[in-house]
């Protein structure tokens, strides 16, 4: 789903679409699937349910696993969609994924329920 672009991203390309309730979410299957390929270390135990950090457009954002997002599709709140100029969604777009440290970096500077603000970047 996602491959290699650089030393902070990887890139992936996922279904965006609008969602109602102001929280990024993705398959929850897929989210773990990703987490656990990508965000987690051979250290102890290790949690799959942590959320994403994300980036479309300029703006970045914590995605959560949710059952009714359907495979392959990143929900988005609508302010997300207007700051990546997304037409007539879904629309198949281009998705960095950051990688687990600069993703902690991230979320350190906000709560997790919003979008990250640009200047975190």
């Amino acid at each position: 789903m996602f491959e290699q672009f650089s030393r902070g991203y990887y890139l992936g390309r996922l279904y965006v679409e609008p969602r109602a309730d102001g929280a990024a979410a993705m398959c929850r299957d897929q989210h773990e699937r990703v987490n656990e390929q990508l965000y987690t270390t051979d250290e102890g135990v290790t949690r799959t349910d942590l959320p994403l950090v994300m980036k479309l457009g300029s703006r970045h954002f914590a995605v959560q696993g949710d059952e009714r997002v359907p495979a392959d599709t990143l929900a988005v709140p609508e302010t997300v969609l207007d700051s990546a100029n997304i037409r007539n969604p879904p629309s198949l777009r281009e998705v960095f994924l950051a990688k687990a440290d600069h993703a902690a970096q991230l979320l350190s500077v906000t709560d997790t329920t919003s979008a990250l603000p640009d200047s975190a970047v």
